[in-house]
């Protein structure tokens, strides 16, 4: 569904981060309505604990969603959330944000949290943030695909962020990615050493051909009465009994 074009690309850029500003505002406002929610819970409900818990992993992950959203540890979300950096579309920050909505509307069915227990005006705090929220997840989900080009590598976050110059922005946004997978990612052979040696190839030995000598120089001794054979009388293992 690669919808992107050249054209859409300046466009896109201004329709994407008139979105950011809406997302921010909306996750602000699931901020509030969680902290609300929160003070009525200790109030009135009397299992309090564990709906304060939720009503506060809700804001938390509120906040950190507002801080993906800003240009604010950019290295860190690219090596530990990689889905809410450049590289990645908006699809899931799209659906935790459809999460984040859904539970903030699934509080108002108790009775902590119901109209009659916040009021008129935060009531309406809690549902006007709760359906909101769910909107714009849904909005970032089509816009991750509207405005990315598969073909070119292009994510609608990289045209949020650089415009109709995103396709030349491409390789430096992944050489980054792969520099930071090189230094936090090292192999075994970077980091320890190893203490396996590799068996050696069995080499054959060339052994040269005889030397050319003069053959020869060994004919004068024989026959020579310079050259005798010793007597083997006179042989020691002939004396040993006598030596002992």
């Amino acid at each position: 569904m690669g919808c992107f074009k050249r054209s859409l690309a300046g466009p896109g850029y201004i329709i994407l981060n008139t979105l950011r500003v809406m997302n921010i505002i909306a996750l602000l406002a699931v901020v509030a309505a969680s902290c609300v929610m929160l003070v009525k819970t200790f109030v009135v409900s009397k299992f309090f604990f564990f709906d304060a818990c939720s009503h506060l992993i809700t804001a938390s992950l509120s906040i950190f969603l507002i801080i993906s959203e800003l240009p604010l540890f950019r290295g860190y979300y690219a090596r530990n959330f990689p889905l809410l950096s450049l590289s990645s579309g908006f699809v899931a920050l799209g659906f935790l944000m459809i999460v984040t909505g859904v539970s903030i509307l699934g509080n108002l069915n108790k009775e902590a949290t119901s109209q009659k227990s916040l009021g008129l005006s935060f009531w309406q705090i809690v549902i006007s943030s709760g359906i909101l929220v769910s909107i714009l997840g849904v909005a970032n989900v089509f816009a991750s695909y509207i405005f990315r080009n598969r073909a070119l590598g292009v994510t609608a976050r990289m045209v949020r962020s650089y415009g109709a110059v995103a396709p030349h922005k491409v390789d430096d946004v992944l050489r980054s990615k792969s520099g930071r997978r090189r230094s936090f990612h090292l192999g075994r052979s970077d980091t320890l050493p190893s203490y396996h040696t590799s068996p050696k190839p069995e080499t054959r030995m060339n052994i040269s051909a005889p030397v050319n000598v003069d053959q020869g120089q060994f004919t004068k001794f024989k026959g020579s009465d310079e050259v005798q054979r010793p007597d083997i009388a006179h042989h020691p293992a002939l004396y040993g009994e006598r030596m002992v």
